[in-house]
């Protein structure tokens, strides 16, 4: 389900494993989740890395072994909430001024013993600046987000 207000997007799914699962197959398996083709560098990504603690980053390494990291841990609470700064601006490139970048609020809502709601969030899109909006319909369309929860129910509950 989404949920897009003027400045966030919203998006919930819900997977049928217990929330300290879900939560470690989003932060601890999130380069099966990010699609390949979601790329900063000049050299295919070999692989994404989410680093699990709170100063941390997320970072591609590309097969040349060239990195960018491309979002700061900002919050990092297991099994029940995570959050990222997104360090991409409207352009799809690096933004380094943290007063210009957006946030990713991803919550783990046990609903059961092995039922999770995962609640995304990412807001203050309008932080990016000019060209913030396409960058807010980039992220809520089909290659976005809604994709990103996809490969996670499928991870999360493959055999």
């Amino acid at each position: 389900m989404a949920l897009t207000s003027s400045t966030s997007v919203r998006h919930e799914v819900v997977v049928d494993v217990p929330a300290d699962r879900a939560f470690a197959v989003f932060t601890e398996r999130f380069d099966q989740i990010k699609p390949r083709e979601h790329n900063l560098l000049a050299s295919p990504v070999v692989e994404t890395v989410f680093e699990t603690f709170v100063g941390g980053s997320v970072y591609d390494r590309a097969e040349d072994g060239t990195t960018c990291a491309w979002a700061r841990v900002l919050v990092f609470e297991p099994p029940h909430r995570f959050v990222l700064s997104w360090d991409i601006s409207p352009q799809w490139r690096v933004e380094t001024d943290p007063d210009r970048c957006s946030e990713v609020e991803v919550q783990f809502i046990p609903d059961g013993p092995s039922r999770t709601l995962v609640a995304l969030e990412h807001r203050h899109l309008d932080r990016h600046g000019p060209g913030w909006e396409a960058e807010r319909d980039s992220v809520d369309g089909d290659q976005g987000w809604p994709i990103y929860l996809a490969r996670f129910v499928a991870t999360a509950t493959e055999a």
